[in-house]
């Protein structure tokens, strides 16, 4: 039943809650990148190995993946107003405890607080756009949005490069409690509630093979990157997500209360842009894993300098992001996700062909290309699917598409890592088979890494091209109107559930 009428947004300002929820957004985006620099030091510290090391990137993925699948539910249940100022602490407590860390145990712990508390924030801010804003106004606001996406993963190793070299790792952490409790803060002053909440039960039995089913998935995909695809680890766990998910799906086509409404497949645009958005994040995960690799590893530069290669194309896309925006309300995803596509294509051909004397202009000139390119793609493809759902469907939209994007960002990863890989043992053999001439063992090693690191950009071209000869299919359609159903068949599917 519902709980609240349906909320008047004409008497509120929208501004100060977008501004609140945008910031808390940040925070947490921010958060689970700053880490992937600060891991070389966190190994020493805690005399742990690399792939332990790697769990508290790992584990954050993982608790993210999992909680996402529920917050459709959670947006339906309470308020706006609740569940991000419950978000925000549990947030803060994470915070507090990595702040505290001791040994490494404890930083896991903190870190997979943390993650609990940013999961909920990114899709109950969509949620909230889609709910405020009719569908011809959401692209600026949907480009404001992607700041918290896109610009905090590029300063955030930037940030953390300059903490690590001046300060204790610590510091990151308690340089973060002051700005989640500023943004507690704010959200008890300005934020309010603007959705219907909906007393319902959940239905344990999907929450279960949901977090079977994304948690295994995710960790196969992870754990394939060190392992590789042949691990029996690697493979079942794989498999047990895929039977999990399987088993998801057909939980949530028999019930009467979903806890991930899977209708929202019934729209093309929705399914299209969904695809997209795979292809498009994937590409992504070349600058912010591929470029430190080979800058750091290859090129020995420090990690500070690492993330200011990165700065230039975030300030750029700080300012493109709302420009996209209100490019996309006027005319459309379809020509801006074309041209976005073709300016990631040029610009990352410029990067199958490294060396270890490639400059640093030319890196920086390039990595800020691509940035362009994504910024004119990223939040008008993704909103323009969106907007085709009715309003009802809006929170199991939202989930379904960040849930999706953390699962594409695993695959992404351990695919790149494993192509990586895989192709510099290739050349390292090819190497010293024909002589390699004048080389070091190191040098070798080094030669070899960057040519797999070239082969990578390949595929990651590959993955651009199908999300650019799908970019023409994009259409500008109008939001569907809610389905009426029939009481009966939500009665006689609740019978079958229980049954």
């Amino acid at each position: 039943m519902s709980s609240a009428a349906a909320t008047d947004h004409t008497n509120f300002k929208k501004g100060p809650i977008l501004f609140v929820m945008i910031l808390g957004a940040f925070l947490a985006t921010l958060n689970q990148t700053v880490m992937t620099v600060a891991i070389p030091e966190l190994i020493k510290e805690f005399n742990i190995a690399a792939a332990t090391a790697q769990w508290l990137t790992t584990g954050y993925m993982l608790v993210n993946g999992v909680l996402i699948p529920i917050t459709a539910y959670l947006m339906q249940r309470f308020s706006t107003r609740q569940l991000f100022q419950a978000s925000m602490w549990i947030f803060l407590a994470g915070t507090i405890v990595s702040a505290l860390a001791v040994d490494f145990p404890s930083l896991l712990t903190g870190r997979l607080i943390q993650a609990a508390g940013a999961g909920i924030i990114m899709p109950l801010l969509m949620n909230v756009i889609l709910t405020i804003f009719p569908p011809e106004k959401r692209g600026a606001a949907m480009g404001m949005v992607g700041l918290a996406i896109i610009f905090a993963p590029a300063i955030g190793p930037v940030l953390a490069g300059y903490i690590l070299q001046t300060y204790t790792w610590e510091t990151m952490f308690y340089g973060m409690i002051p700005f989640a409790v500023i943004v507690i803060l704010c959200g008890f002053i300005y934020l309010k509630n603007v959705s219907e909440t909906v007393i319902s039960k959940i239905d344990m039995l999907s929450v279960i093979f949901s977090t079977v089913g994304f948690g295994a998935l995710l960790y196969g995909f992870s754990r394939a990157g060190s392992l590789g695809w042949s691990s029996g680890e690697v493979i079942a766990t794989i498999t047990a997500g895929v039977v999990s998910l399987a088993l998801f799906t057909w939980r949530q086509l028999v019930s009467s209360n979903p806890l991930l409404d899977l209708r929202v497949f019934k729209y093309s645009m929705f399914s299209l842009t969904t695809v997209i958005n795979i292809a498009i994040t994937m590409v992504m995960y070349a600058d912010m894993m591929l470029l430190p690799l080979y800058l750091q590893n290859a090129r020995g530069y420090t990690a500070l300098e690492s993330g200011l290669l990165m700065l230039p194309g975030a300030v750029v896309m700080g300012f493109l992001m709302p420009v996209a925006g209100k490019l996309f309300d006027r005319f459309g995803a379809k020509w801006l996700a074309v041209i976005g596509m073709l300016i990631t294509i040029v610009t990352t051909i410029g990067f199958i062909d490294l060396s270890d004397s490639t400059s640093y202009t030319y890196l920086l000139l390039m990595s800020t290309g691509r940035r362009i390119g994504m910024a004119l793609l990223l939040m008008p493809v993704q909103t323009a699917g969106l907007n085709q759902l009715p309003q009802k469907l809006n929170p199991h939209g939202t989930a379904i598409s960040n849930t999706i994007r953390q699962v594409a960002g695993a695959v992404g990863t351990s695919l790149l890592v494993t192509i990586m890989t895989d192709r510099s043992k290739f050349h390292a053999t090819e190497m010293m088979a024909s002589g390699a001439a004048g080389m070091t063992e190191k040098q070798l090693k080094v030669e070899a890494m960057i040519q797999g690191i070239n082969d990578s950009y390949v595929v990651i071209i590959g993955f651009a091209a199908i999300a650019l000869l799908l970019s023409f299919f994009i259409q500008r359609g109008k939001q569907a109107a809610a389905e009426k159903i029939d009481p009966s068949v939500n009665l006689k599917a609740a019978e079958s559930v229980k049954s």
